[in-house]
């Protein structure tokens, strides 16, 4: 189990996040998946975390950047692969929710299951993602885990929205010449709205993916995906996302031990890296030790330099 952060996230403000799953347990291998290729699928939901040890953790971990002088505005289970896997989700929200609001960033794989549904009402924010409605393009996007099948999940996902009661938000990660034509957009765009979310952001690759082969959508077409989704959706719920996070990252005082989690499912741009240092009062030799000693990797991505943890799986296609 992990506790990183607080890491400034564009949906949810500053956010801490909960990792419960071994490294990289899901229920898909998303081709642009931050934390690269998955190494052991999975859809069947087990225990992986005490939720009492949980509720120590995130308390110990919220008191030591209150005491930097940090702020937590969400609390968010959002592991290295999917956390409805972990079967005791429901009971750890609960252990959490007097530490302030709750989140959980879900791929929605499960949620045909009236335990897993059951589990996510409890949370404050619900943010899942429906890259597409086309099974062609989800299962070239997000490679799922085998007898999982895109219909069910919508259908789950239709029920979810219907029973929660608290802020649901939805993400489509936009990939060149997968799921950007305007059919498959209108056609995704129409099923969102369908769910009444908060907000529906678009999303493109920011981070290191985990293949390198994937293309980022052209300009025009992401003019034409915000069109499609603001004419489907009500006004100002369609959120285009396509720039980074910034660098205000928190630092609990231990550089090493932040980027080490932190880096384990959020790659950290080299000027986050500097933020983090700067504010522990260390140096770049920090990095230096960490790659030497084969735990991160630096990488590049666009026009960014990243560092990584080795755990990564980058690959040509």
């Amino acid at each position: 189990m992990q506790i990183f952060g607080p890491v400034p996230s564009r949906r949810l403000g500053w956010s801490l996040g909960v990792n419960t799953l071994p490294e990289k347990i899901c229920s898909y291998s998303c081709a642009y998946c931050q934390v690269g290729l998955t190494e052991h699928f999975d859809r069947e939901r087990r225990i992986y975390a005490d939720p009492q040890e949980v509720a120590r953790a995130v308390a110990e971990k919220i008191a030591k950047v209150v005491a930097k002088g940090g702020a937590v505005d969400v609390v968010s289970f959002v592991p290295d692969g999917e956390p409805t896997l972990d079967a005791g989700l429901g009971a750890q929200i609960a252990a959490v929710r007097s530490m302030g609001k709750v989140a959980v960033i879900t791929n929605g794989s499960l949620m045909d299951r009236a335990d897993v549904r059951r589990d996510l009402v409890q949370a404050d924010i619900v943010s899942v993602k429906i890259d597409t409605v086309d099974p062609a393009a989800w299962r070239k996007i997000d490679c799922p885990a085998t007898g999982l099948e895109l219909p069910a999940i919508l259908d789950g996902i239709r029920l979810f929205a219907k029973e929660f009661k608290g802020t649901l938000l939805t993400e489509t990660m936009l990939l060149g010449g997968v799921n950007d034509d305007p059919a498959r957009l209108t056609a995704t765009a129409r099923f969102i709205a369908s769910l009444g979310p908060k907000k529906a952001y678009i999303l493109v690759p920011t981070r290191p993916p985990a293949r390198l082969d994937i293309a980022l959508p052209s300009p025009e077409t992401l003019a034409a995906a915000w069109q499609i989704f603001s004419a489907a959706l009500p006004p100002d719920t369609a959120e285009m996302l396509t720039g980074h996070e910034g660098n205000a990252f928190s630092s609990t005082g231990d550089a090493r031990a932040d980027i080490l989690a932190i880096t384990a499912v959020h790659p950290l741009r080299t000027e986050n890296i500097e933020s983090i240092l700067t504010a522990a009062g260390a140096s770049w030799a920090v990095v230096e030790a960490l790659k030497s000693e084969g735990l991160v990797n630096e990488v590049t991505f666009g026009a960014d330099r990243f560092i990584v943890r080795t755990l990564h799986t980058f690959t040509k296609g």
